[in-house]
């Protein structure tokens, strides 16, 4: 089940996407957990047919998972990941129209409106009032299918994956004699994840015909994380190393279906150079011995550059992009997703904290568990601003102590109180925030929508012959509309920012792991 924070963001969501008798099905089911449909008629006091038709909505949608156990019988579970990311979606448009044209981004749209869709239905929909475009939807169509930003709605994507990684691990942990170690733990972890995964692209791998595709959101993340690190690469270094970045991206990009890669496919400097014009002017961006290199040489030296290869040392490799092994480039996903994700910790740590909560946190991640007089004496701060300030960060879980009994009996005055940074824990105390703003930013959305005056000025611009001639409006209705647009762009600009610090911690935490978000 969702923590708190959680659920509210996520029946909002609900609420405002599908209404309000949807809306208490969500809740129910994010309170109470996985129900049967007719405990789910009893928690929610609706009629049974009001409750099975908002249910096939949601499932429609994919934010529910259905399975039916012989124990059991038919159950419903929430999908919390699926509903939290329809806060991307127009993000997800304005890619596709990015990549696509406007033909892409319609039929990403259509695909996003109905959950999932066969594909004659998409062409025939798109091409109602002019069906001689028709041929130009069915080859965007092919272009989004075939570049994996759509994917078939198997019957495995609508069960709950949580269900069958538990089977398959427990399996696999039976065939372990004695007493299993971590190695053989993780090692079934790591089996049973594989084995869920063959069976996903499997049941994916079909035809065409009859098939009910729905938008892959793995596949437009990598864009999004894409373009946090060349932003991250141009803030390290300059925008010539940018776009030395974006060319290495773009030139494995093809290949890109998740963002849990850990890094990405082998590259070459040439194919990388290709993809840079000579008019860019890589030159004035680094110092190089030669007057007029070549652009395959200036390319070369910001690979150097961005893979540290002048501090081959842990420090170094932590804070490289990209590695060279035989003359083959490749980026560090999970390098840069750590780097990126402690990034945010810390600006939350200065923002909260200052600049000597940063210093705290810094020192505690770079040498581990530490007693309160070694912070002080290594930070070089005077005991009593440590104190106060260690209990202000351990009280927003930036911090954690672990304690060290010296004697059997546990007794508090002959204990040491080792203070770390539990970055899991942080991580999950900072996204409970993050949702918690999310949900903020939508109340007041709906505020300022609800004001009688803006209320009735939308209820009129609604109206058939408004929405031809907005001249039938009054100048006063006018500043009104154009003053709740303004709010409107301010708060949809804050959710955006917001929903990017999400990702880092929330999305950039698979990378290189199995563990579920």
């Amino acid at each position: 089940m969702a923590d708190a924070e959680t659920s509210r963001l996520c029946v909002q969501i609900v609420w405002s996407h599908f209404g309000p008798l949807t809306a208490k099905v969500a809740f129910a089911l994010l309170t109470r957990g996985r129900l049967s449909l007719a405990q789910l008629i009893r928690y929610t006091k609706m009629k049974p047919r009001t409750a099975r038709v908002a249910t096939l909505v949601l499932v429609q949608q994919n934010i529910l998972w259905h399975s039916n156990t012989e124990e059991e019988g038919e159950m419903l579970e929430f999908n919390t990941l699926e509903c939290l990311m329809r806060l991307r979606f127009g993000r997800f448009v304005w890619q596709a129209e990015q990549l696509f044209g406007s033909s892409g981004a319609e039929i990403v749209q259509l695909i996003l409106d109905h959950g999932k869709i066969q594909q004659p239905d998409v062409v025939s929909r798109l091409s109602l009032n002019n069906p001689k475009s028709s041929s130009l939807y069915s080859q965007t169509l092919h272009k989004l299918i075939s570049g994996a930003y759509l994917k078939p709605s198997t019957l495995l994507s609508h069960h709950s994956p949580r269900d069958k990684r538990i089977k398959y691990e427990a399996e696999e942990k039976a065939k372990i004699t004695g007493f299993p170690t971590a190695k053989e733990l993780r090692e079934a972890q790591e089996t049973a994840e594989a084995r869920l995964k063959r069976e996903e692209k499997e049941a994916e791998s079909v035809g065409l015909d009859g098939v009910y595709f729905r938008v892959n959101f793995d596949k437009f993340n990598t864009h999004l994380r894409n373009k946090l690190i060349e932003m991250a690469a141009g803030e390290r270094f300059n925008r010539s190393a940018a776009l030395v970045m974006q060319a290495t991206l773009k030139a494995t990009e093809a290949r890109q279906k998740s963002v849990s890669d850990a890094r990405s496919d082998p590259t070459s400097t040439a194919a990388i150079a290709m993809l840079i014009s000579d008019d860019e002017g890589l030159s004035a961006g680094i110092v190089t011995s030669i007057k007029k290199a070549s652009s395959a040489s200036l390319v070369k030296d910001y690979l150097g550059l961005m893979s540290a290869i002048d501090n081959p040392t842990p420090a170094g490799k932590a804070a490289s992009f990209i590695s060279l092994t035989e003359n083959k480039v490749y980026v560090e996903f999970e390098i840069i997703s750590k780097r990126l994700r402690r990034r945010v910790l810390e600006a939350v740590a200065r923002e909260r904290h200052g600049d000597d909560g940063v210093r705290i946190v810094r020192l505690l991640l770079d040498i581990g568990k530490m007693d309160e007089k070694q912070i002080a004496k290594v930070a070089m701060m005077p005991n009593n601003i440590v104190r106060p300030l260690l209990a202000a960060l351990s009280s927003d879980f930036l911090i954690s102590t672990q304690e060290v009994p010296r004697s059997a009996d546990r007794n508090p005055t002959r204990t040491f109180y080792l203070w770390h940074v539990d970055l899991h824990k942080a991580y999950s105390a900072l996204l409970g925030h993050l949702y918690k703003t999310l949900y903020n930013i939508g109340m007041r959305r709906q505020a300022e929508q609800e004001e009688p005056t803006v209320k009735a000025v939308l209820a009129k611009r609604a109206r058939t012959d408004v929405a031809q001639d907005e001249n039938l409006l009054s100048r006063m209705e006018r500043d009104v509309l154009k003053e709740w647009e303004t709010k409107r762009e301010k708060l949809t600009v804050l959710e955006m920012r917001v929903e990017e610090a999400v990702f880092i911690l929330r999305d950039l935490d698979k990378v290189g792991s199995y563990e579920d978000i």
